[in-house]
């Protein structure tokens, strides 16, 4: 069995790399460094190192990782395939044994999500990562995790409580798969520490199962005075008019999440997924309350 020690986590400030770096540092069982890129302003506090790099150089990148046993990716949906990919390359010619992509969301894996024009990134990244760990020792994990519970309702993103007049998609009845960014955080500790079990695959976590008009039902239940008008959008509609624009080479913040919204909410598209790893990492599903409290931090306070 490998033994994991050494951690370099790239996008350790972001989203989810705050909460990843806080859990390795809270595990006690990693040397961490942070991989920050040359000439920014970010800082982290010790004992974390940070080493600069330039993500366009393969062989800064190398030198960066060398004596690493795994590498975190933590970089941003909207970082180019290319950056993400001179990361694989390096950590191969540091003979890196563990590397965990950036994909922390929606299953991937599914054949209908895979075919979405907002996956074309990501698949370029992961398939590129496949042909590399075929060709060395390194191997890798996938984290997915569906929707972020807390970041989904921070940014109105899964449900705007921010208004009185909320998207709901389809029915509002449909039941997706969320998680926190903290116990996806909890999960790459995991798959350090279960070398074997998770290599080469997917994992699958999950805090709760849950639909929009359920999130709403809280909203209502805490904000008693405010009178909501959820407007329905149907699913089908947004899919063929995000077709459109693509194939006339329209490609905005809309239209992309618009097909997240399809992969999340549509039936078949494996928002929720029929199968966890949660055992596996010691994983408590949320009580009805504990949802309950992570929407109400996110309910307007007006």
């Amino acid at each position: 069995m490998s033994k994991i020690v050494n951690v370099a986590l790239a996008g350790a400030t972001g989203n989810i790399g705050t909460k990843i770096l806080d859990a390795l540092l809270k595990s006690g069982n990693f040397n961490v460094t942070a991989l920050k890129r040359v000439g920014s302003k970010t800082t982290v506090s010790a004992p974390v190192k940070a080493v600069e790099v330039d993500y366009e150089s393969v062989e800064m990148l190398r030198a960066a990782l060398e004596g690493q046993d795994a590498v975190i990716c933590a970089l941003g949906m909207g970082t180019d395939a290319s950056v993400h990919n001179q990361l694989i390359d390096a950590a191969v010619a540091a003979k890196v044994k563990r590397f965990i992509p950036s994909e922390f969301g929606l299953d991937f894996l599914n054949l209908l999500t895979r075919q979405l024009p907002v996956y074309e990134n990501k698949l370029k990244v992961l398939n590129h990562l496949e042909e590399r760990t075929l060709r060395s020792g390194m191997t890798y994990t996938y984290v997915i995790n569906s929707v972020f519970l807390d970041w989904g309702l921070q940014n109105n993103f899964i449900l705007d409580l921010s208004q009185h007049k909320p998207t709901i998609f389809g029915s509002g009845d449909e039941a997706f798969s969320t998680t926190t960014m903290a116990t996806a955080a909890k999960a790459v500790v995991g798959v350090l520490e279960h070398y074997d079990e998770t290599k080469n695959r997917a994992i699958y976590i999950q805090d709760a199962v849950v639909t929009q008009n359920k999130l709403l039902a809280i909203a209502k239940k805490y904000l008693p005075g405010k009178v909501w008008e959820p407007v329905h959008v149907d699913l089908a509609e947004i899919k063929a008019e995000s077709d459109a624009k693509f194939e006339q080479g329209t490609y905005d913040i809309s239209t992309l999440y618009s097909y997240l919204f399809v992969a999340i909410f549509q039936e078949n598209y494996g928002g929720r997924l029929e199968r966890t790893d949660n055992d596996l990492f010691g994983l408590q599903e949320m009580t009805e309350e504990e949802i309950e409290e992570v929407v109400k931090a996110y309910l307007p306070k007006n």
